[in-house]
């Protein structure tokens, strides 16, 4: 049963239609119809206006129906950057006014944080984290952060959406020191034990934005990898400390209406590092591919389906870069369960429907708190989902008998802009069953 299970995933995932030619014809023929001879926008108080406008998929001139309308407030409100968004039509002597309204959320965050890591509860990290987003009204993101507790940290981090205004391209940086606890069971075995690795890394990334949906960058940066001795395999040279550049590039596609909980639309992403370049003996390369499809299917039922791989391959590929199943990456009903290898592959399908549909709370009645972080969009939807993931070494055979499969139920809590809980019961191949409660989306 379990293997006709997995068939039928992978049935569906080949299956379905990759890039719809319109968004219109995709869902249903709009309600109405306007010609858009102008737009409004209003609320913005930090915020400029071109970096609202640039998300919606229509100019002026342009004839819209209203899934257009609502397909363009919910990219708006992907921006991360508002608490509310409102897009509707007007009509002024004869003059179709598009106006956009929004509420703009609170956007310096001095606050201490407790994290979980690799989305396990007794792996607890807690800090300061500093946040300015939306910097200068251009939708930047400046980001210190500081950890304690399990792999300690720390980070700093900048995101410019465009260099120069106009250009699209964008650029985003990245520095940090971490001691980092092993997770490879193989390493742990030559290392006789647990242990940790001190990691620096900077990584610098340039790529430019085309049209509403593509992305393609260039990456370059170092790590620096010390271990507390030398291994072949626990490090990738011949000494203790592996010194390696790195460069590499990425590529996106991201035409989901609503980014923080998608409900129509396709993400796609591919990218490739190639790590050490030969120098100090280390050359080998991580590729990785994740695709993701969002859907109506009638009224109110969604449903979304993922498939996503991670590949090593060169001279020799260092434990602490193999691919893993069990920490980020994870199928429910092996939830807990670690699988690692030089590849893994994994593949979801889910249908999700609405208990509750989205309401704006305001909180602005509580004293000494800013207004801008009192105002959220909640929901609560339902689901039955399944799951299927392997990891393998680079001289194993892929074959469906390896694949670890789970499926099951669960609730999902939207506190948007902020995150999502989620409560879900899975079973797995074996007919284990475990309870699940996890931070944000599923995928």
């Amino acid at each position: 049963m379990q293997k006709l299970y997995l068939f039928l995933i992978i049935f569906i995932c080949l299956g379905s239609q990759i890039f719809p030619a319109k968004l219109d014809s995709l869902i249903y023929k709009g309600k109405y119809f306007a010609v858009i001879d102008s737009v409004e926008i209003r609320g913005n108080k930090i915020t400029e206006n071109d970096i609202i406008l640039r998300e919606l998929t229509f100019e002026k001139g342009d004839t819209v129906s209203n899934y257009t309308v609502e397909y363009d407030r919910e990219r708006i409100f992907s921006l991360g950057i508002f608490t509310r968004v409102d897009l509707y039509v007007k009509r002024i002597d004869e003059i179709n006014i598009l106006v956009i309204d929004v509420d703009e959320s609170w956007y310096i965050y001095p606050l201490p944080f407790v994290e979980l890591k690799d989305r396990d509860w007794k792996k607890f990290s807690y800090g300061l984290d500093l946040v300015v987003q939306n910097f200068r009204g251009r939708n930047e993101l400046l980001q210190v952060r500081g950890s304690l507790g399990y792999d300690p940290s720390i980070l700093l981090s900048y995101y410019k959406p465009e260099i120069i205004k106009g250009s699209d391209i964008y650029f985003n940086s990245l520095l940090s020191y971490s001691s980092i606890r092993n997770k490879s069971s193989i390493a742990e075995y030559l290392y006789g034990g647990q242990f940790d690795q001190k990691i620096f890394q900077i990584l610098i990334t340039i790529g430019k934005r085309f049209g509403s949906y593509h992305r393609f960058g260039v990456n370059f940066g170092y790590n620096y990898v010390a271990s507390p001795v030398f291994i072949k395999g626990i490090s990738a040279s011949d000494e203790r400390i592996d010194r390696m550049p790195i460069v590499g590039a990425t590529y996106s596609y991201d035409s989901r209406d609503l980014a923080q909980f998608p409900k129509n639309g396709i993400y796609a992403a591919a990218g490739i590092q190639f790590k050490g370049l030969g120098l100090n003996g280390i050359k080998y390369q991580v590729a990785n591919i994740d695709f993701r499809e969002y859907r109506p299917v009638i009224d109110n039922l969604y449903f979304k389906w993922r498939f996503a791989t991670r590949i090593t391959f060169g001279n020799l590929v260092p434990y602490y870069d193999f691919s893993f199943l069990g920490y980020q990456e994870r199928v429910r009903g092996h939830f807990n369960d670690v699988q690692e290898g030089n590849n893994y592959y994994i593949g979801s399908a889910e249908f999700y429907y609405p208990l509750i549909k989205d309401i704006n709370v305001n909180l602005d009645f509580v004293p000494l708190i800013p207004k801008s972080l009192l105002s959220y969009r909640i929901a609560l939807y339902s689901g039955v989902f399944g799951d299927a993931g392997v990891a393998k070494l680079r001289h194993q055979k892929l074959n469906f008998n390896d694949f670890q499969s789970g499926y099951g139920l669960g609730l999902t809590l939207l506190i948007l802009p902020y995150n999502a809980v989620r409560f879900e019961f899975a079973l797995n191949e074996l007919g284990y069953s475990e309870f699940i409660f996890d931070l944000g989306l599923s995928f």
